[in-house]
C-alpha cells in the first residue's frame, strides 16, 4: 500500500493535465531524480509526445470556450491517463494491485477532471479572458509543484490533493448557476451561427433577427 498516496495524487494532477503528469514523472525518472517512476514513462518517444501535448494544452487552456472544448476531448483521456499512471506505478513498486491502482487513479482523474471542466464553464460564463489565464497559470503551478512533493512526501501531497479535491467540488456545486448560464449561453451561439448561415443561403430572405442578450 506504500504507493498509494502517490497514485491518488498523480490522478488528482491526471484530471488537471495528464500530458503534464506524464512529461514530469518521465523527467523525474530518466534525470534519476526518482527512483518510483516506470520505465515506460522515462521513454524518449513518450517524453516527446507528452512535451508536444503539453505544449498545446498550455495554449488551448488559456483561451475561453476553446478551453471548454477541450476537455470535452478530454474527459476519457485524463481518467484513462491516471488511470495507465497509476498502474504503471503499483507495477513498479509491487506493493498494490494494478488493477485497484487504476481504479485509485482514473476514478481520482475523472473527479478532478470534473471539477476543473466545470470552473471552466463558469468562468467563460463572463466575458473577459484574463481569468482563463489566471486560473491555468495556477493549475499548471499546481500540478508540476505537487506531483514533484509527491515523489519525496507521498503522503503530504496526496492530503493536500485530497483537500483541493473536496474543496473543488464544494467550489463546483456553489458554481452551478454560472455552469447552467454558460450552457445557455453556448446554445444561443450556435442558434444564432445557425439563423446566419440560414440568411447566408437564402439570398431573398428577410435579415437574421438581431442577438439576443444573455439572460441569467
Amino acid at each position: 500500500m506504500s504507493v498509494l498516496p502517490l497514485v491518488f495524487t498523480s490522478g488528482w494532477a491526471s484530471g488537471i493535465n495528464a500530458y503534464a503528469v506524464v512529461l514530469l514523472l518521465g523527467l523525474l525518472g530518466a534525470t534519476g531524480l526518482a527512483d518510483d517512476v516506470p520505465g515506460a514513462l522515462q521513454r524518449p518517444d513518450v517524453l516527446i509526445v507528452a512535451g508536444v501535448l503539453f505544449l498545446c494544452e498550455v495554449v488551448a487552456d488559456k483561451i475561453p470556450y476553446v478551453d471548454s472544448v477541450w476537455d470535452s476531448v478530454h474527459t476519457v483521456i485524463r481518467p484513462v491517463s491516471g488511470a495507465v499512471v497509476a498502474a504503471l506505478l503499483a507495477g513498479q513498486s509491487g506493493s498494490l494491485p494494478e488493477v485497484a491502482a487504476g481504479a485509485v487513479g482514473g476514478g481520482t482523474a475523472l473527479l478532478s477532471h470534473l471539477v476543473k471542466a466545470g470552473t471552466r464553464m463558469a468562468i467563460n460564463s463572463s466575458p473577459e479572458p484574463f481569468s482563463n489565464i489566471v486560473v491555468s497559470v495556477l493549475e499548471d503551478l499546481g500540478v508540476a509543484g505537487l506531483v514533484t512533493f509527491a515523489i519525496f512526501h507521498p503522503v503530504a501531497a496526496s492530503l493536500i490533493a485530497g483537500t483541493f479535491l473536496v474543496l473543488g467540488l464544494v467550489v463546483l456545486a456553489f458554481l452551478a448557476h454560472r455552469i447552467r448560464r454558460f450552457w445557455r449561453r453556448r446554445a444561443q451561439r450556435r442558434e444564432e451561427k445557425r439563423l446566419a448561415r440560414a440568411a447566408a443561403a437564402a439570398p431573398g430572405a428577410p435579415p437574421p433577427p438581431p442577438p439576443t442578450p444573455y439572460l441569467d
